[in-house]
């Protein structure tokens, strides 16, 4: 709770908020130490070359899910679990799983050479947990479409207990027009 009151001191969230001893706490709140500056500008940051390389999220949160089978409105993957993708607990992340649900809805419809479908909705149920080097199962399902809105189910199991992770429903739409 005391977060809420960080920001109702600072005057964050309020649009209406022009006082300008709440936006001088705001930015002195903000700012970085000498150390942390530093720290920052030592990075190298490379531009992303799309096409020719994979970006950081593609690296960091897709890499070493296997695609196995790919049918009309169906997909089945695998997933070892690694330890980059765990939260403080050592279990698999729940924006981990929120991602994976993402993106296996969202394959499942898509159609080569058209833009990608934009997700308008997700929701999850969180049924167990996975840990590091847990291989998961990872199937998605088209379950239908009404002009540019689809709907598609993923469910992740654990490969060896059978356990089911999460199961989710997920909306995307899409409005693809004709080249004609």
């Amino acid at each position: 709770m005391r977060g809420r009151e960080n920001e109702r001191e600072l005057g964050i969230g309020n649009p209406e908020n022009k006082n300008p001893i709440k936006m001088e706490k705001a930015k002195e709140f903000l700012k970085l130490s000498s150390e942390e500056s530093e720290s920052v500008s030592r990075l190298t940051i490379h531009p992303h070359r799309v096409g020719q390389e994979s970006s950081f999220y593609e690296d960091f949160a897709l890499r070493g899910i296997r695609v196995d089978r790919v049918e009309p409105g169906f997909v089945s993957c695998t997933f070892r679990v690694p330890p980059r993708l765990t939260d403080r607990t050592g279990r698999l992340a729940s924006g981990a799983i929120a991602n994976i649900v993402d993106i296996a809805g969202g394959c499942v419809v898509h159609v080569e050479g058209l833009p990608i479908n934009v997700s308008v909705d997700i929701s999850i149920s969180f049924l167990s947990t996975a840990r590091p080097d847990d291989e998961l199962e990872i199937t998605s399902r088209a379950l239908g479409q009404r002009g540019g809105y689809f709907g598609t189910v993923v469910v992740i199991r654990n490969k060896t207990t059978g356990e089911t992770i999460a199961e989710g429903r997920h909306s995307l739409f899409g409005k693809h027009y004709s080249k004609l």
